[in-house]
């Protein structure tokens, strides 16, 4: 476990080391909020050194590093580098790509699957000798690719590898804990580029048509990850957050 600059502060993190890849921005970002609240340190991994300066102004973490986390050797190099064991690692790094067949090029389409399924593999790999044991390894997924739709058939691809890599993960990395998050949309600054004007239309729809009534925020998935880190009978599996949206046409 890494020094930690909480040690004696309150909260059920205090006295641990979190990394965040991804840490700049959305999900990754309010997980480092919600891990500083509870006592925990961080250690901050972005690729937009600009993002990452002002998380860190914010966050004051141990460490930060700039890099892509789709160069695999750049990952597993960060993770060798780290000074110590860490307690829990949270991946949110990668984007969805929605692009329909007609349109596809296939070679993007390889990079981006095959692309995400090795980063997945270099942070196993690399946390299998950083992470203690009963931490966990957690993993951003999605949802939307359970229903088939135009456009969906790389991240469809994605979302169905994921819960299967993360369960075999767990079992070979043992006791290190590997989970992942299967989230619906939630209303993160990547969410808004991606819709651009149809934003609003998209969070109203959604307030009118999920059972709890609201869109889900990226509080609501920090909240999930942070609750994984701390249960430590957690390990395989994959965990939904959509406020309902397989459920219903939106």
């Amino acid at each position: 476990m890494m020094a930690s600059g909480a040690e004696g502060a309150g909260g059920r993190l205090a006295g641990q080391t979190v990394v965040v890849v991804g840490g700049s921005a959305g999900i990754g970002l309010e997980t480092a909020r919600q891990v500083r609240a509870e006592g925990g340190d961080l250690v901050l991994a972005a690729r937009n050194p600009e993002r990452l300066e002002r998380a860190a102004a914010e966050l004051k973490p141990l460490s930060t590093a700039a890099f892509d986390a789709n160069d695999t050797a750049r990952l597993e190099g960060f993770f060798q580098d780290l000074p110590g064991r860490v307690d829990h690692v949270l991946v949110t790094a990668g984007a969805p790509a929605y692009t329909p067949l007609d349109e596809l090029d296939l070679a993007a389409a390889g990079r981006d699957f095959g692309g995400r399924i090795a980063m997945t593999l270099a942070v196993a790999r690399a946390g299998r000798e950083k992470v203690r044991p009963g931490g966990t390894l957690l993993f951003i997924g999605g949802t939307g690719g359970r229903r088939p739709a135009r456009g969906m058939a790389v991240m469809g691809a994605v979302t169905a590898a994921l819960p299967a890599l993360t369960a075999n993960l767990a079992l070979e990395i043992a006791p290190v804990r590997v989970n992942l998050i299967a989230a619906g949309f939630v209303d993160t600054p990547l969410s808004a580029s991606l819709l651009g004007d149809q934003l609003e239309a998209r969070r109203e729809e959604l307030r009118r048509t999920l059972p709890i009534g609201r869109v889900v925020g990226p509080e609501d998935v920090a909240a999930l990850a942070v609750h994984l880190m701390l249960n430590e009978a957690l390990t395989g599996a994959t965990y939904d957050i959509d406020g309902g949206q397989q459920f219903v046409s939106a």
